[in-house]
């Protein structure tokens, strides 16, 4: 290990649900990704895994009683405690230890670092047949506008992935390992938002199949919120917002 970082070798991205839509809308997010549900683990129950039909899992949820849910990420690394020390050195903030240790990012995203279990093969995306095929591929970083340079600093010397600007002003993305499940992409919100805070919501690729796949998921029970000219926003059952975007599912790329 580098000074200044260390090695993730896998991301789990975690749905986080508030306990009165928990079971809706994890049916919800096992039909649109095409997975099935671990047994429940956790002292109340209140989590579990999206399992894929093959490769390793990297979505999970977890039933939450306070708040209005979210998302947060699962950074699988070597050691946990060499990592959190690492992560408070760059800016981070140390929130509870238990065994895995949960922590704070400098905008105020909370994160977990945890044990690697040797998780390295990423799934397939899910086809929906006469519908069209998607991959939840992606974790954006919602971003008040005066913290975005401070928390691109410290994702991308944390990772160690070089941090670049995309395609549009407002993102810059870390440049992923191939294998590696998720992307992370950083949106710099407006200057007219209010949230002080940094937040996360899943993107799902879905190429050409963005507006068939998105009535899809309004049948299931999403609410469709805006179509923009390379993604649409959605709302889960839970209330928690998503995207499809137009980037290719098995590429990435737009």
């Amino acid at each position: 290990m580098s000074e200044g970082r260390v090695v993730v070798h896998w991301l789990t991205a975690f749905v986080d649900l508030p306990a009165e839509s928990f079971d809706r809308a994890v049916e919800f997010w096992q039909e649109v990704t095409g997975t099935h549900l671990s047994p429940a683990r956790g002292d109340h129950g209140e989590f579990a895994t999206l399992l894929p039909a093959d490769g390793d899992a990297f979505l999970r949820v977890q039933r939450v009683l306070d708040g209005p849910g979210g998302v947060h990420l699962d950074l699988h690394v070597d050691d946990v405690g060499v990592a959190s020390y690492v992560a408070v050195g760059l800016g981070a903030t140390l929130v509870e230890n238990r065994g895995h240790r949960i922590m704070r990012s400098p905008a105020g995203l909370t994160f977990c670092l945890v044990r690697h279990e040797g998780e390295s093969k990423r799934p397939r995306p899910h086809r929906i047949e006469g519908v069209g095929t998607s991959r939840a591929d992606q974790v954006c970083l919602d971003v008040p506008a005066a913290a975005l340079s401070a928390e691109a600093k410290f994702w991308s010397t944390f990772t160690g992935w070089p941090y670049h600007p995309a395609s549009l002003p407002e993102f810059g993305v870390l440049e992923r390992p191939l294998a590696m499940p998720l992307r992370v992409l950083l949106q710099r919100l407006g200057d007219d938002d209010t949230r002080t805070v940094a937040s996360a919501h899943l993107d799902l690729a879905a190429g050409d199949d963005v507006d068939a796949l998105a009535a899809h998921h309004v049948a299931l029970g999403a609410e469709l919120v805006q179509a923009h000219e390379r993604w649409t926003t959605l709302r889960d059952p839970a209330g928690l917002v998503y995207c499809l975007t137009h980037r290719n599912p098995a590429t990435g790329s737009l």
